[in-house]
C-alpha cells in the first residue's frame, strides 16, 4: 500500500496514536484526507488495521466487484402486509408517546432525548416483530435495548484481537448465548402457544392469528426451535435500535430521518461501503489495492461535499421537497450521492453472529424501508400533536464523535407540549 497517501502518524508512534487517539482524531483526518486528497484514495492507521479510504468516484467499481472480489462478508467478519404494518406502527406510536411522556395540561415537559427516543422505537419496532402484549412490557424492552449496546461493546473488543483468534476469544468474553436464554424466557412461551394455535388450526381458518415478523418466521417453517427464533428476534432489534438512535432534531443538524423532505443525511458513522479485497485488485483510476486490503468510503466527506449538495452546511428545509417526487430523492434511497444505507448490491446488509460458532455472515436487508416508515410517522406525529422546544440552556446538544462513530449527546434534554390547535 505504499503508493497509497497516509493521513495521520504511522509506524511506532502510529500505533501509539491508534492506541489513545484515534477516537478523538478521527474525524479530522477523515475530513483531512478527503480534502487533501479527493478525488484519490488514502489511507489511515485504525486499531484493526490499515483502512484505504475511498472517493465517490470510485462507487461503481465497489458495485461492479463481485463478493469474490470486493467481499462485505470477510470486512464484517474482520470487525464483528404494508397496510397492517403503518396502521400497527401508529397505534403503537401514539401509545408509547402518551405513556412515555405522559405529559398532563399544558404543561411543559422537559424529557431525556435519547432514552425516551430509544424506548419508543424499541417498543413501536417490538409492535411489529412480536405483537402485544410483549411489545409493552418495560423489561423485554430494557433487555433488547441492553443487548444492542452490549453487543456492540463486546464486537469493538472483539475487533482488536487477531482474526484467528476471535471465534475461541469470543466464547469467553461475549454473553450471546446468555442473552439468548434470557430472551427465551420472554418468548419461549409465546412461541409454543402459537405452534400448539397453528396444529389445532391446521385445516380451518385461525381468525385472530398474529400479523407479525415472528409468526411469518413460524408460517414459512424455516425455523421452528425456540432458540433459533429468539435469534432471530433478538438480531431485528439489535438492528432497529441501533438505526433508532437519530441524533437530535435542530435547525442545522437534523437527522437523517427526514432527509426526503428538509435536510442532508447525518449518519451514525463517518465511513461505510465497507469492503475486504480478496484478491488484486485494480480500480478504474489505476489505484492497486492488494489482496487483504480493506476499504471504506468517506460518506462523511460526500455527503457534505459542496461539488455534491449545494450549501452542505446550510438548513434548507425543503431541499429534498423541491427535487420534486420519485424514488431517487427519498430517504431509502441508495446512490452515489446518499450512502447512508450503503451502496450497490448489497446496500445495507444485517450482521448475524452465530453464538456456537461465533462466525459472522449477512443477509441482504429491506430494514431501512421499516426505519424510513417508522421514523417518519413519528416526526409527523411530534410535528402535529407537540410543541417541542430545546430545554432551558437553549443550546442545541452537540453530537459526540468516537472514532468512526457520531452519537448523540445521551444527556441532552428537550421539552415537550401538546399542541393547543391539534
Amino acid at each position: 500500500l505504499s503508493h497509497i497517501p497516509i493521513v495521520g502518524p504511522s509506524g511506532f508512534l502510529g500505533l501509539y496514536w491508534v492506541v489513545t487517539k484515534f477516537s478523538v482524531n478521527c474525524q479530522k483526518y477523515l475530513r483531512e484526507g478527503y480534502n487533501r486528497y479527493k478525488p484519490r484514495p488514502f489511507r489511515v492507521l485504525t486499531p484493526y488495521g490499515w483502512v484505504v479510504i475511498l472517493n465517490q468516484e470510485h462507487l461503481e467499481d465497489i458495485a461492479n466487484k463481485s463478493q469474490a472480489e470486493l467481499s462485505l462478508d470477510e470486512s464484517i467478519s474482520n470487525v464483528g402486509s404494508s397496510l397492517h404494518i403503518r396502521v400497527y406502527i401508529k397505534d403503537e406510536m401514539v401509545n408509547g408517546f402518551s405513556e412515555i411522556l405522559d405529559i398532563r395540561g399544558n404543561e411543559w415537559k422537559s424529557v431525556p432525548a435519547f432514552q425516551s427516543v430509544r424506548r419508543l422505537v424499541s417498543r413501536t419496532s417490538n409492535r411489529v416483530f412480536v405483537g402485544l402484549p410483549l411489545c409493552r412490557d418495560p423489561d423485554w424492552n430494557d433487555f433488547t435495548i441492553e443487548l444492542t449496546a452490549v453487543t456492540i461493546e463486546e464486537a469493538t473488543k472483539l475487533c482488536l484481537l487477531p482474526a484467528f483468534l476471535v471465534p475461541w476469544v469470543a466464547r469467553y468474553v461475549t454473553g450471546l448465548d446468555e442473552r439468548t436464554k434470557k430472551g427465551a424466557t420472554y418468548l419461549g412461551p409465546m412461541i409454543r402457544e402459537r405452534q400448539r394455535h397453528m396444529d389445532t388450526y391446521v385445516d380451518k381458518e385461525w381468525l385472530d392469528k398474529p400479523n407479525d415478523f415472528l409468526q411469518w418466521c413460524l408460517d414459512a417453517g424455516k425455523e421452528s426451535s425456540v432458540m433459533l427464533l429468539t435469534q432471530r428476534i433478538l438480531l431485528m432489534n439489535f438492528a432497529t435500535n441501533h438505526v433508532g438512535d437519530v441524533n437530535y432534531i435542530y435547525p442545522g443538524t437534523l437527522p437523517f430521518s427526514i432527509q426526503s423532505t428538509l435536510y442532508l443525511p447525518t449518519h451514525h458513522i463517518q465511513v461505510a461501503v465497507q469492503r475486504l479485497a480478496l484478491k488484486d485488485i485494480k480500480l478504474s483510476d489505476g489505484t492497486f489495492l492488494p489482496k487483504g486490503t480493506a476499504v471504506q468510503v468517506a460518506i462523511n466527506g460526500v455527503h457534505h461535499d459542496p461539488g455534491v449538495y449545494n450549501n452542505p452546511d446550510v438548513f434548507e428545509p425543503f431541499r429534498f421537497a423541491d427535487l420534486g417526487e420519485g424514488y431517487g430523492h427519498q430517504m431509502v434511497t441508495v446512490n452515489s450521492a446518499s450512502l447512508s444505507f450503503g451502496y450497490g448490491k448489497v446496500a445495507w446488509y444485517v450482521l448475524f453472529l452465530d453464538s456456537l460458532t461465533c462466525q459472522s455472515s449477512s443477509v441482504h436487508s429491506p430494514g431501512r424501508f421499516l426505519a424510513a416508515a417508522m421514523l417518519k410517522m413519528m416526526l409527523a406525529y411530534i410535528v402535529l400533536s407537540f410543541d417541542v422546544k430545546l430545554d432551558a440552556s437553549g443550546l442545541p446538544p452537540r453530537n459526540l464523535v468516537t472514532g468512526w462513530a457520531i452519537e448523540a449527546d445521551p444527556k441532552a434534554r428537550v421539552m415537550f407540549r401538546k399542541r393547543s390547535d391539534p
